[in-house]
């Protein structure tokens, strides 16, 4: 780490509201003050009432995003859910900088139940930059007059009203935008430009290495071969791929890996079994390698190993740990020999700037219905067929060099240097 990233450290603020405020805040907390991530909903001493709101807040989101599996009713409410988190059409570009009712609401509570201020208190002991993954602490430190900087990471594609503050045109809040299409929504609501920065989402530092991508290109390198086994992508494109990753190896380190990742409650875990079941014969013959990620859930954990010794299958692994940050670390460490990512568009599309092809499973909430269209645009994801038969169309896809294809177009066209540009913003300021 440089001196400069020693001496200027900054505040880190997650929030345990699924997995994706608190990954995005794994990624930076190597630069963060005491290399700590501040929960906001779950720190030490928080009041209760504070714990109280939050938790409540949680449990809505848990039940609507369970309660969409029940056929009619579970639509109905979800629909009705989604509708506060709407992300409007970007065109015809107009004023969208009107507050909508989760906005009001947040700041209601703040402001009235005093909802986050001990929170600032405890780190105003010791005034540095704050930096939220999560828009509700960014609000807490903008009522309670925070007297340092104050930033908001956004972890999706596109973004609702709720993001920004209340009156965007006199707020202090900072942003970093994952891509261009978040710089100009944001300016839609209102945020004035000099407080938009477009630096990317950051990635975690032991899948990118130094900032000329030693470690990416190394495992990219590997990767592409497993992806275009007819070697159709990477005849027709070896210039291309000499340019930006290097020189291909003869033969990867790894045979052709992937991992099926679910989201934060818990959603599609059956999904992952389908595809086992489809293609348990190659898992027996050791021509495919499968990983299921069941993050910090136990009942995934055991429904995964359940069904797993059911089929009678010995070399699947799961990814789990009750400890979050070492879930983080661990499925890190499983994306270097990772073929292919299969998950929901969540904050994980951005991971395909490893060079990682991503399968789509469907969206979940209006924001991923957004990461989805992200991900189409510049061509790094397939969406899944029958998960039944993805022995076959999953193969399909390998021999046409569809996947090799991908992983190049995540590689080249999203950003990889989130992290670094983060952290410089932060600390030249």
């Amino acid at each position: 780490m440089s001196k400069t990233a020693k001496e200027n450290k900054f505040w880190l603020v997650g929030a345990n509201m699924g997995y994706g405020h608190q990954r995005t805040a794994y990624s930076l907390k190597d630069f963060a003050y005491k290399r700590e991530v501040i929960i906001a909903n779950n720190y030490q001493d928080i009041p209760w009432k504070d714990k109280k709101i939050w938790k409540t807040a949680k449990k809505s989101y848990e039940f609507i995003s369970n309660i969409k599996k029940i056929p009619l009713i579970g639509n109905l409410f979800f629909r009705a859910f989604d509708e506060t988190q709407k992300i409007h059409k970007f065109y015809p570009k107009r004023d969208l900088s009107q507050p909508n009712f989760a906005l009001r609401e947040n700041f209601f509570i703040i402001k009235n139940f005093k909802w986050g201020r001990h929170l600032i208190a405890k780190i105003s002991q010791k005034p540095l930059p704050m930096l939220n993954t999560f828009f509700v602490s960014a609000f807490m430190a903008e009522v309670f007059n925070y007297s340092k900087e104050i930033f908001c990471i956004i972890c999706d594609a596109d973004i609702s009203r709720t993001w920004a503050s209340i009156n965007p045109r006199t707020s202090k809040i900072r942003y970093f935008a994952p891509t261009e299409r978040v710089v100009e929504r944001l300016k839609l609501y209102g945020v004035n430009s000099e407080n938009i920065f477009f630096t990317g989402y950051p990635l975690p530092l032991e899948n990118i290495g130094n900032k000329n991508l030693n470690i990416l290109k190394r495992d990219l390198s590997h990767r592409l071969i497993n992806l275009d086994p007819q070697k159709k992508y990477l005849s027709q494109y070896g210039p291309l791929i000499k340019k930006y990753v290097g020189k291909i190896p003869k033969k990867s380190d790894h045979i052709l890996t992937i991992m099926f990742a679910v989201g934060g409650a818990g959603l599609q875990k059956e999904i992952g079994i389908a595809i086992i079941k489809s293609m348990q014969e190659k898992i027996r013959q050791q021509e495919i390698r499968i990983i299921l990620s069941a993050g910090i859930r136990q009942d995934v954990k055991d429904y995964f190993s359940k069904e797993i010794k059911i089929l009678g299958l010995k070399n699947i692994d799961i990814i789990f740990s009750k400890n979050i940050q070492n879930y983080f670390r661990d499925f890190n460490l499983g994306l270097r020999t990772t073929d292919i990512l299969y998950t929901k568009p969540s904050e994980l599309s951005f991971y395909t700037a490893l060079g990682i092809p991503i399968i789509m499973a469907p969206c979940v909430g209006s924001q991923e219905v957004f990461n989805q269209k992200w991900l189409n645009k510049i061509g790094a994801a397939l969406p899944q067929e029958n998960p039944k038969y993805a022995n076959q169309w999953i193969f399909d896809l390998l021999d046409a060099g569809w996947f090799a294809r991908a992983a190049m177009q995540g590689f080249i066209k999203a950003e990889k240097l989130g992290t670094y540009n983060i952290q410089q913003v932060i600390c030249s300021g």
